[in-house]
């Protein structure tokens, strides 16, 4: 096997200089099914009655088997990890905005766009912030979050 200089390595996450403003990608599609449910409540022990309690429910504003804001999110950075395997160094901060609910058998997707980009004050890594739009098979926003990472600089050629 070879490796030069003109072969990518699939997985590889994107360089600080490949995230312009502007740069957008997406991801591939995710259903959330019932145990993934189970285990992110088992995991995190969050026992809200809207998520482990599946009688009674006609009492409740929001219908359907709804899974926690805070697992989409989850899921979402799972999603884009490959955009920052071996890249990124850091998350720093995100504001996050549930704007609608996801429930089970919905399948997620993030698109992502680059809103900031600047060099650190050393110059060594950049400061990355993304707008990152989570949609269910409908096309629509159910959750939009902006992280804030620490991002490598490409390699000196």
């Amino acid at each position: 096997m070879t490796n030069t200089a003109t072969s990518l390595l699939l997985g590889h996450g994107f360089y600080f200089e490949e995230m312009p403003l502007g740069f957008a990608f997406h991801t591939k599609g995710r259903t959330i099914t019932e145990p993934d449910l189970n285990a992110y409540i088992n995991l995190t022990w969050f026992t809200e009655e809207l998520f482990v309690n599946v009688h009674g429910t006609s009492q409740r504003s929001i219908q359907g088997r709804v899974v926690p804001g805070g697992m989409i999110y989850c899921f979402a950075e799972g999603l884009i990890h490959p955009s920052m395997e071996v890249t990124g160094r850091a998350f720093l901060n995100a504001n996050i905005d549930v704007k609608r609910p996801t429930r089970i058998g919905d399948t997620i997707s993030v698109e992502c766009t680059v809103i900031e980009a600047r060099l650190t004050s050393k110059g060594d890594a950049g400061l990355v912030r993304t707008e990152n739009t989570v949609s269910n098979q409908n096309g629509e926003a159910v959750l939009i979050y902006t992280p804030q990472r620490l991002v490598s600089r490409a390699p000196k050629a």
